[in-house]
């Protein structure tokens, strides 16, 4: 057992093992009466207190909320009985905005207090992997926070440009470092570092991957949102919502929403051809294999670190499990074809990963059930392959376009742990 500051600290288990909340707490019936009249900002600090108010004081929980929160997330009608809830109105335009700028203020909240405890301080290394939106949004979260270094190990050629300028232009302290290989590649190498004994006395590590509980679980936050603003009007009824999933993160927050009391009837998991889940759900076997790059490129993972909590969270139960989510596994066509019939039928442009939360509702929605899907990220990061598709030309936000402008700066590696291992003691 481990207390919210270890676990926020460490990142990973001694045993290798991901952290787990020992209970879940559930809201009150008042929070859920209410919850359409308060504001994203109040519903998150209620959801937040029930996650970390044991060992944060109350004030200090709704700053970090608060400072977190500086935008709204837009619950959009697309067509029937489908809506797209929009997680791109961050500063990188993409939904892992929320939990890594919550992360980055919770573990500056816990390294002051250890700070003011011993009179110690010393500087925190954050390392992350990222197959696309994950490394930008951390390195934005923590850019510029004192006493923490991040280093982002993403695959090389398997990002997106506009993505890959989102974390490889900020320099101060940030550093990208561009691997031979594959999200799973990068994955690995941050595990492995957490278990070197050599590395962990060199410096002290830490994770801002969804593997950390203070990454996923402030996700949760806008799982509450979509619900409060249907609720305004009339909608929330037999809602079923549809998670884009690569690394099982996000979904696994809004499974916890659930045990907490949000009434979601059901979830979809939409994979890419990267089916390991899906597959799961067919027959109950867990077979993960390296993942295969795809035109939703955030979802590529193979061996997805968060199966092991939704496992968890159901008993490990693949009966329980199905019980409250289904799956789907989407080829590139299927994507793009989904992407081309979007647009023409509603005049919605869906980034390849909200194209397999659409597609998944309108196969799966059932007579009286509203969906939603939730749109991970502005299509302009993915503006060659929506443009390509849709032989258009999106306007690419001022927020992504100010990324643009600034110079690449990564070091290049091998996807052998023993040179990231020799790069890191040098530091």
């Amino acid at each position: 057992m481990a207390s919210l500051e270890k676990a926020v600290v460490k990142g990973l288990a001694e045993d290798k093992g991901l952290y787990m909340p020992e209970h879940i707490k559930a809201l009150p019936q008042s929070f859920f009466d209410n919850i359409q009249d308060m504001s994203f900002q109040e519903i998150a600090y209620n959801v937040a207190d029930a996650f970390f108010g044991e060992d944060v004081d109350s004030e200090s929980l709704r700053e970090i909320v608060n400072d977190t929160l500086s935008f709204d997330c837009p619950v959009v009608h697309v067509n029937g009985n489908i809506y797209s809830l929009e997680l791109f109105h961050g500063p990188t335009l993409a939904f892992k905005d929320v939990g890594a700028r919550f992360m980055a203020r919770l573990l500056r909240y816990f390294l002051a207090k250890e700070q003011k405890a011993d009179g110690k301080g010393g500087l925190v290394n954050v390392l992350v992997a990222t197959s696309g939106d994950t490394g930008s949004a951390v390195a934005n979260g923590f850019l510029g926070v004192d006493g923490i270094h991040v280093y982002v190990l993403y695959p090389k050629g398997k990002v997106s440009p506009i993505q890959e300028c989102q974390f490889t232009t900020l320099g101060k302290n940030i550093t990208a470092v561009e691997i031979d290989g594959v999200f799973d590649d990068c994955q690995a190498l941050v595990k492995s570092a957490f278990m070197d004994k050599d590395l962990n006395a060199h410096m002290k590590l830490t994770s801002a991957n969804s593997i950390n509980v203070a990454r996923f679980l402030p996700q949760a936050f806008y799982y509450f949102y979509a619900y409060a603003q249907l609720k305004k009007q009339g909608k929330a009824d037999n809602l079923v919502v549809c998670t884009p999933s690569g690394n099982f993160g996000n979904i696994c927050a809004g499974l916890f929403a659930k045990k907490m009391g949000l009434p979601i009837k059901r979830f979809i998991a939409a994979n890419n051809a990267n089916s390991v889940f899906y597959e799961f759900l067919q027959d109950g076997k867990y077979n993960p294999r390296p993942s295969v790059q795809t035109l939703a490129n955030a979802m590529d993972v193979g061996d997805p670190s968060n199966f092991a909590r939704v496992y968890d969270l159901y008993g490990k139960s693949w009966e329980a499990i199905c019980k409250d989510i289904s799956g789907t596994t989407y080829s590139d066509e299927m994507i793009a074809d989904t992407i081309r019939s979007v647009y023409k039928e509603t005049g919605y442009v869906c980034d390849p990963h909200g194209a397999c939360g659409y597609r998944a509702l309108s196969e799966c929605l059932q007579n009286g059930e509203v969906g939603v899907f939730l749109e991970t990220a502005h299509p302009a990061k993915f503006k060659q392959t929506v443009d390509q598709i849709l032989s258009s030309d999106i306007e690419i936000p001022a927020k992504l376009q100010a990324f643009m402008k600034g110079t690449k700066q990564n070091v290049s590696m091998t996807k052998e742990f023993a040179d990231f291992k020799q790069y890191l003691m040098s530091k």
